[in-house]
C-alpha cells in the first residue's frame, strides 16, 4: 500500500466521520448531543485541512471553532435556564410546506453535482512535500495587506465600542 492509498483512505474515513457527525447535529432531538456532535464536526474540518497541506486554516479551525464558537455554544446551552423543561423538538416554521418539492430540488442538484464530478478530469500529482503557508500568509498581511487588515481590524473594535454603548443605553 503506497502513501497515496493511505491518505486516501484517511480522507474518505475522516470524510464519512464529518458527515456522520453533521447528520447527528441535524437530526439529533436532545441539543446538548448535537452541540457535542458539532466538535466531530469541527475536528473533521480541521483534519481534512490538515490532509490538504492547509496548516495555518487548520489551526485557526482548532482555536477559533473549536476552541472559542463550539465552547460558547455549550456555555450558552448549558448556561440557559429551563433548558430541560425543553422538548427539544425541532419543527417547521411554515407548517404548510410540502417536502415533496424539497426532496425533488434535492435531487435534481445531487445529479446535477454527481454529474459534474463525474465529468471533469482530475489532475493527480504525485506524493508532494508539506510546506507551510504561515510565513507566506503573514508576510502577505504584513506588505501587500496591510492597510486592509488594519481597516477591518478598526472597523471590528468599532462595532465592538457600539455593541457596547448599545448595551449599555438605560431603556426609559
Amino acid at each position: 500500500m503506497n502513501f497515496l492509498e493511505i491518505k486516501t483512505v484517511i480522507f474518505l474515513a475522516i470524510s464519512l466521520l464529518t458527515v456522520f457527525f453533521g447528520c447527528v447535529v441535524a437530526f439529533s432531538k436532545n441539543l446538548v448531543r448535537s452541540a457535542f456532535a458539532l466538535l466531530g464536526v469541527f475536528a473533521g474540518v480541521f483534519g481534512l485541512y490538515v490532509l490538504l497541506s492547509a496548516d495555518f486554516v487548520a489551526i485557526i479551525q482548532l482555536v477559533i471553532y473549536i476552541g472559542g464558537i463550539l465552547v460558547l455554544i455549550l456555555f450558552a446551552i448549558m448556561l440557559t435556564s429551563k433548558i430541560e423543561a425543553s422538548s427539544g423538538k425541532k419543527f417547521l416554521v411554515n407548517k404548510a410546506v410540502e417536502p415533496l418539492p424539497a426532496i425533488v430540488g434535492t435531487l435534481i442538484v445531487g445529479a446535477l453535482i454527481v454529474g459534474a464530478i463525474l465529468r471533469t478530469r482530475w489532475q493527480t500529482f504525485g506524493a508532494e512535500r508539506f510546506a507551510a503557508t504561515t510565513s507566506a500568509i503573514g508576510n502577505k498581511l504584513l506588505r501587500e495587506y496591510l492597510l486592509p487588515f488594519e481597516l477591518v481590524s478598526l472597523i471590528l473594535v468599532l462595532v465592538l465600542v457600539g455593541a457596547i454603548v448599545l448595551a449599555r443605553r438605560e431603556v426609559k
